[in-house]
């Protein structure tokens, strides 16, 4: 028995399902236990709303004797573990858990996880005293209806339908997950565990492992690549400058005579080698990421967006049409309407702890509530004022709500409203400006059918309201038929919120194609989907049913043009991400609310839950929390996903133009001059500049509106494009050719003489080094633009670090000569390696005026599924 805040189940008959028309046998067990009916099939009935699979069997009172059940007293004691044993037990297979220390230690660096646990305990210590504990109002099977009355059922979280559904031997099945809302029910248990609908959306959750993200598997790739071009010179290196060693031993005719300084000369050697690996191994790629990600993160709390790995629609709020209302019809067609609106209901309206008006009830209800109020009306007057004499509840069979009303003169008056077309056919008077009923005539009654049509093509759910003075208050407790005086045509919409089209527009200029994937039915899905920018001319509107019932080829075919999936389950949902991955290679995103998107969220590339309208399984299976449940807030979560991309790509740009110079001039210079010009502490602090403290400075870059105008990376685009490497060579000749004349014609240069010549000539190389590498850093701040002080003083991070290296470098050159074997440097040589190291400024501005190729990017290369419903369009 299901009953709204107190629910309990009299009746559970622990059996389970079968699917489709399919002849799914009789297993031995069960036939030896005496069922007549197979688990598969029973759960395929029910999951499948099979009702000629359920008439097949004998309808509810067959499948009954086929399970053993009876309808009255249910399950025996003595037959549940026969039972259990057969058709199993009502749990559901989760993944394998981690250990417990080991979530420990992770909730423990997770800063995520820390604020997610504070804001539970400080919502439990304040929930549990105000609110108590959450009342047992949940589907906790799959079902058949036995008996019941006015039973509705919330179904949105599993299927994305966002009006209740009305529990009837019409419309007989049950699915575990789903919640009561209204009324009250018994029903015969089909299906339990793993068999129901919600255990197969479950195992959906459980399979596959947790893939690498598109830049996840770029950035491996790269710094792959990297650590065996710098192993390999590296080992080159030493090797030449061993064999070099040798070799001068050789011709010495020292060979066999061997002392400690050869030992730390070859160790020497050895430890240029190891240097010249840490330099070239980007361990501070990583860094780069988590820094970028982090501080992404950061910001993005402060935008509504919650990384942890759309209510976009409401009703309008807003008095505009209320006035243009009032201002048309007379002050007794208004308490008419008013009467009609706030007695024939079953939600309410009542004051929250502010004071302010929240309505309890359905959507279009709530909808019909709020317009009563925004007409000036008061419910709880109203409701005082009239005495409620009999009503009729909703009934999907009949589509209306009647009530019989006393007014306070003594009079009864009755009010029925519902689908338009019913309504209508029970009026033959219509409201006046005056108040009074007047006959309808055949015209008016084709203008209101073209109204009816015009808002239903508009997908508007349409309702007519209606009243009936009773003439003979003897009969006040049968409500009329007919008879009635048409009141109000009204057409309900769920517009979308201000600033979604705009959002859309936005991905769509990004090349990011936005598809709608509900549960609504399709007229409702493509209006909204036209409205929102989605729907195009090519654009294809598809249902669920037709979508899963195609084959593979017809699929590959049909996904492209695919924009809106109207009337899908979770499995269709699933499918198209599925198929878009795999079969296309796109990266997509999805967003969603219900338990029903859960498979969705936890197979794209991106999940993105709902903050609000959210249910756990699915926040649980997100990458993103949208906090505000705002369209415009996963437009910036997109903004900020591309700019942790280019800072990445900024910083491995910088760190491989180091890397390049850096391996080149060791490599030539053990070639031709048998040592390194950098030592290893030069090579260690170049490192630290390169990785820390260059992914702090380029990795933390915020977003700007460009980046929502360039086109999105397909999945097998190469992480380093075109554009850096004319950068990182252009650059890399220029420093190059920088080091080579001051190696070779320095102190002639440089007039420089005397014993500590080269020692000033090979700080002078390190120090004008380290300064190419500061202004090439402030170079990379963009790829691909000129000017690259834009935004650069409005981001302090990136200052601190400049002003920070500059620092320590006068350090390491004038306080730290023995440690760093530098010499001090006069202010004339600093001025100059400041000169050379800043002429890498117009170097940049030239080589960006080369043009190169950028086939690397094509339009709609990213695909953004949105499985939700039309609200969160």
């Amino acid at each position: 028995m299901f009953k709204r805040r107190h629910c309990s189940l009299l009746m559970i008959s622990l059996c389970f399902a079968a699917g489709g028309r399919v002849d799914h046998g009789l297993s031995e067990e069960a036939r030896e236990a005496g069922f007549g009916i197979d688990p598969d099939e029973l759960a395929s009935i029910v999951r499948g709303h099979d009702i000629m699979g359920l008439k097949a069997h004998g309808g509810l009172e067959g499948l009954a004797r086929k399970v053993h059940v009876s309808l009255d007293e249910g399950v025996k004691s003595s037959d549940i573990a026969m039972r259990q044993n057969i058709y199993g037990l009502n749990r559901y297979t989760e993944k394998p858990s981690r250990t417990f220390l080991m979530f420990v230690w992770d909730a423990l660096h997770d800063l995520t996880l820390i604020i997610l646990m504070i804001c539970a305990v400080i919502s439990i210590g304040v929930g549990l005293p105000t609110e108590g504990w959450p009342e047992g109002d949940q589907v906790p099977a799959d079902g058949v209806f036995i008996s019941g009355y006015s039973l509705l059922i919330d179904e949105s979280g599993m299927s994305g339908e966002s009006e209740p559904v009305h529990i009837s031997e019409e419309k007989p099945f049950f699915l575990s997950g789903t919640k009561v809302t209204d009324g009250s029910g018994k029903m015969l248990v089909t299906t339990v565990g793993m068999r129901t609908e919600w255990g197969k959306l479950m195992e959906t959750l459980t399979e596959g492992g947790d893939d690498e993200t598109p830049l996840q598997v770029k950035l491996n790739g790269v710094a792959t690549i990297i650590g065996k071009i710098g192993l390999a010179f590296a080992v080159l290196t030493f090797v030449v400058l061993v064999v070099r060693f040798l070799v001068e031993k050789a011709l010495r005719k020292e060979f066999t005579d061997w002392s400690s300084s050869d030992a730390l000369t070859l160790l020497n050697y050895f430890a240029i080698a190891v240097t010249i690996i840490v330099v070239a191994v980007p361990e501070g790629l990583p860094l780069a990421v988590t820094l970028s990600l982090a501080f992404a993160m950061k910001k993005l709390m402060k935008e509504k967006a919650l990384v942890r790995h759309l209510s976009a629609s409401e009703e309008i709020k807003g008095s505009e049409s209320a006035d243009v209302l009032k201002s048309e019809i007379s002050g007794r067609v208004s308490s008419i309407l008013l009467q009609a609106i706030f007695q024939n209901t079953s939600s309410e309206v009542v004051k929250d702890k502010d004071g302010k008006n929240t309505i309890l009830g359905t959507p279009t209800e709530s909808a019909l509530l709020e317009f009563g109020l925004l007409l000036g009306g008061n419910f709880d007057a109203q409701r005082k004022e009239n005495k409620i004499v009999e009503v009729e509840p909703f009934n999907s069979v009949k589509k209306k709500m009647s009530v019989l009303v006393a007014l306070p003169d003594g009079r009864i008056r009755a009010f029925c409203k519902g689908a338009s077309e019913i309504i209508l056919s029970m009026c033959n008077k219509i409201v006046n400006y005056d108040g009074e009923s007047i006959p309808l005539s055949e015209v008016q009654e084709r203008n209101i059918t073209d109204i009816i049509n015009g808002f239903a093509s508009e997908a508007l759910r349409t309702l007519c309201l209606a009243f009936k003075d009773v003439d003979d208050p003897s009969n006040e407790n049968d409500i009329p038929t007919y008879g009635y005086t048409l009141i109000m045509v009204v057409g309900i919409k769920d517009p979308t919120r201000p600033g979604v089209k705009d959002a859309v527009q936005t991905c769509l200029a990004a090349g990011i194609a936005v598809r709608m994937v509900t549960g609504d039915n399709i007229n409702t899905a493509k209006a909204i989907a036209k409205e929102c920018g989605i729907l195009t001319e090519d654009g294809l509107a598809i249902e669920g049913p037709e979508f899963h019932s195609m084959s593979l080829e017809e699929m590959r075919e049909i996904i492209p043009r695919i924009q809106v999936m109207a009337r899908s389950l979770p499995s269709d949902k699933h499918t198209l991400v599925t198929h878009l991955r795999k079969l296309y290679g796109e990266v997509v995103a999805v967003t969603g609310d219900g338990t029903n998107d859960a498979p969705a969220l936890h197979e794209a590339d991106i999940g993105l839950a709902m903050g609000i309208a959210g249910t756990e399984v699915a926040k649980e299976n997100a990458d993103v929390i949208i906090m505000d449940d705002n369209f415009a807030t996963i437009v910036n979560v997109a903004k900020w996903g591309r700019a942790v991309y280019i800072n990445i790509q900024k910083f491995v740009q910088f760190q491989l133009t180091v890397n390049v110079v850096a391996l080149v001039v060791n490599f030539v210079s053990a070639c031709i001059t048998g040592s390194a010009p950098f030592t290893a502490v030069q090579l260690l602090w170049v490192n630290l500049i390169m990785d820390t403290l260059g992914a702090l400075a380029l990795a933390t870059e915020p977003p700007n509106d460009a980046l929502m105008k360039r086109p999105p990376v397909g999945r097998s685009v190469s992480f380093i494009t075109k554009t850096m490497w004319r950068n990182i060579i252009g650059q890399s000749i220029y420093q190059l050719i920088v080091i080579g004349v001051i190696s070779v014609y320095g102190k002639r240069l440089l007039r420089l003489s005397g014993s500590d010549a080269s020692d000033i000539i090979d700080t002078f190389i390190f120090n004008t080094f380290v300064f190419c590498q500061l202004f090439n850093e402030i170079n990379s701040r963009d790829i691909e633009k000129i000017n690259i002080f834009r935004g650069m003083f409005d981001s302090w991070i990136f200052i601190i670090v400049m002003v920070c290296t500059v620092a320590f470098q006068i350090i390491i050159v004038e306080l730290l000569g023995t440690f760093a074997s530098t010499v001090p440097q006069s202010w004339q040589l600093w001025i100059l390696s400041i000169l050379i190291g800043a002429v890498g400024m117009p170097v940049a501005v030239v080589l960006k005026c080369i043009p190169v190729e950028t086939g690397s990017f094509k339009q709609h290369d990213d695909y953004e599924a949105l499985p939700s419903g039309p609200e969160q369009a």
